[in-house]
């Protein structure tokens, strides 16, 4: 199963195409040119973080960062292959504990995947040495955890 995750903002979205054989690709778009590929469809399911309310004030980004989340789910094919994840579910996922933080989960992550590339970080690898991970960086590593924590979520 192919699932599209999306660590959404309120301009530019980091994404991961995830499947059984690991991340098949992943990145940062502006979310007009996501809203492009949702529409395409070459996933079989959508996986966007949502947005929690604590009680705290929020802003303005995220507001718009809400109305990116609605675009992206009405940009979806199948409304009913559209999965919203919270990111405490995922820090309890991936870390056992709501009080993660994002190098908790980057850690989590790496250690979910094979040593196979080069570099200090051979999940990551290096260009001539890549890992499973290559590729992955800024809030596309939001969207592999999405990505994860939906997958097995799946599965269980």
């Amino acid at each position: 199963m192919l699932t599209l995750a999306i660590d959404p903002g309120t301009d530019k979205s980091g994404w991961c195409l995830f499947g059984d054989k690991g991340v098949l690709a992943s990145g940062i778009l502006q979310n007009a040119d996501l809203l492009v590929e949702i529409a395409i469809g070459a996933f079989d399911q959508l996986a966007i973080e949502m947005i929690a309310s604590y009680g705290m004030a929020v802003g303005r980004e995220v507001f718009e960062t809400c109305v990116w989340i609605g675009r992206f789910m009405q940009a979806a094919r199948d409304p009913d292959a559209v999965r919203l994840v919270y990111r405490r579910d995922v820090k309890l996922h991936l870390c056992g504990t709501a009080k993660a933080k994002d190098p908790n989960i980057r850690r989590a992550l790496l250690d979910m995947f094979p040593r196979t590339g080069g570099g200090k970080t051979p999940q990551v690898g290096t260009k001539s040495q890549p890992g499973p991970l290559y590729g992955v960086s800024s809030h596309a590593w939001a969207a592999l955890a999405v990505a994860v924590t939906v997958t097995a979520r799946e599965a269980a």
